[in-house]
């Protein structure tokens, strides 16, 4: 009688609306997995991201995203804990290492250590199914969970540019281009002014590009600081974020495909496209002229990644979610925001308007996921439909109406300013409506003095 009971109480407990929403993610998690496997064997006749993560487990990895996923995972462990999930991390790549010199193994330059993290990432959720119950157990997953997804994250992003720069032959530069007249082409400006600052800011800025995820896991260990002692997880963290940001924008990518100015407008760089591909060698000392547009056919090897800038859009997010942190998390947040910007347009990987749409993009993300978490608020919601409507009619003006942005710079560069505005002041005063009313102190009253 009690076996049945409790058979009884099992099932419904999985039939719990939380517990039927996780296991529906993570079906169409995996069958997105495998539709990109076969995406990428199909149109570039190389593994896909499943078949590079289980590669990872013994052949050289890039040690950078495992490691930056041990330290999201450590986030649920007590500090003697991380101790030794550390040490024994260090010394299976220690391992690795000598065993690879041994048999004088082919290693890429730069992924010679790396396995020993992903080895204790999976050594973790075996120990939670197996040693742990209850709460520890979920606790201990969901631990593991986001730090696989962020090396998970990487893998699918790099399927998708590979997926991106075979499924569209052609590219869409001309007409961003032309749009980005409205805001005074500031990829060549910015590109100038690059290279008379000198080769340090050069280097400065190509650290800080290269290392936007860096910048984010520091922001996101602060947030998750306090997982071990509150045992659960905050409602929303950067992670989330992140990850959904990289989900759906390569999805745009595919509508918009584009190259940037440094491909479609200058010498490219080594490996990646040049200039026998461009529609002309322009970048950056000669403004692209006014004429009309048209799709342009590129190589088969440059990924379309430009409309929006995620690069843009991710370090919006990170400057969003540092603003709680203490101020040097501040400053810092900031500084990356900043400092991306000039970047993607400095080195030529964005135009103006790529980043006006990758503002809106996070914006948008950003807010749908807080609305969620609410319980689908009202004002949250009428914010996405907002926020997303802006950032279509940001798209559809760059594919279709170039030639008038173009022709008249002072009317559409405000406007497109404007809307970009019109989007972050919605959004700071829709989710300032949401935090925590605090009551103003009582003043004491006066008191008569004793007789």
């Amino acid at each position: 009688m009690f076996s049945r009971i409790k058979r009884r109480v099992d099932v419904a407990a999985w039939r719990q609306p939380r517990v039927i929403l996780w296991a529906t993610a993570g079906v169409v998690a995996l069958g997105f997995l495998i539709a990109l496997e076969i995406a990428a064997r199909r149109y570039g006749g190389v593994p896909g991201p499943i078949t590079n993560q289980a590669r990872e487990v013994i052949f050289p990895p890039k040690p950078g995203p495992l490691y930056g996923g041990l330290a999201l995972m450590m986030v649920v462990l007590t500090w003697r804990q991380r101790f030794i999930a550390a040490g024994a991390a260090i010394g299976i790549d220690v391992v690795f290492v000598l065993v690879r010199w041994a048999v004088d193994a082919d290693v890429p330059e730069g992924q010679f250590f790396g396995n020993g993290a992903l080895w204790v990432m999976l050594g973790c959720a075996v120990f939670a199914i197996t040693r742990r119950t209850g709460q520890d157990r979920v606790l201990l997953l969901k631990g593991v969970g986001l730090g696989l997804l962020l090396v998970a994250g990487r893998k699918t992003g790099d399927t998708w540019l590979l997926i991106t720069s075979k499924t569209r032959p052609t590219v869409l530069d001309p007409y961003v281009a032309m749009a980005d007249h409205a805001l005074g082409n500031p990829s060549w400006l910015a590109g100038r002014m690059l290279d008379a600052a000198g080769p340090v800011s050069t280097h400065v800025l190509d650290l800080v590009y290269a290392q936007l995820a860096v910048a984010a896991i520091v922001a996101a260990l602060y947030q998750l600081r306090n997982v071990a002692a509150e045992r659960r997880f905050p409602t929303h963290h950067l992670v989330r974020t992140f990850l959904v940001i990289g989900l759906l924008g390569p999805g745009i990518y595919m509508l918009f495909p584009v190259v940037g100015p440094i491909f479609a407008y200058g010498p490219g760089t080594s490996g990646t496209g040049g200039v026998e591909w461009a529609v002309a060698d322009l970048w950056p000392h000669t403004l692209p002229p006014i004429s009309a547009p048209h799709p342009v056919p590129y190589d088969g090897i440059t990924p379309r990644n430009c409309v929006p800038s995620l690069h843009t859009a991710w370090a919006t997010a990170i400057f969003i979610h540092s603003r709680r942190g203490p101020r040097l998390l501040r400053y810092a947040g900031t500084f990356w925001l900043v400092a991306t910007l000039s970047a993607t347009l400095g080195f030529g990987y964005h135009y103006g308007v790529d980043l006006v749409a990758g503002v809106v993009f996070a914006l948008t993300v950003e807010a749908g996921l807080r609305t969620f978490d609410r319980g689908w608020d009202p004002s949250g919601v009428r914010f996405v439909a907002y926020g997303t409507s802006v950032f279509a009619a940001l798209l559809v003006s760059y594919r279709y109406l170039p030639m008038e942005m173009a022709a008249h710079p002072w009317v559409f560069g405000p406007l497109v300013l404007l809307a970009m505005a019109s989007v972050i002041y919605g959004y700071v005063r829709t989710t300032r409506e949401w935090e925590p009313k605090t009551a103003p102190a009582l003043r004491a009253e006066p008191q008569p003095e004793p007789v």
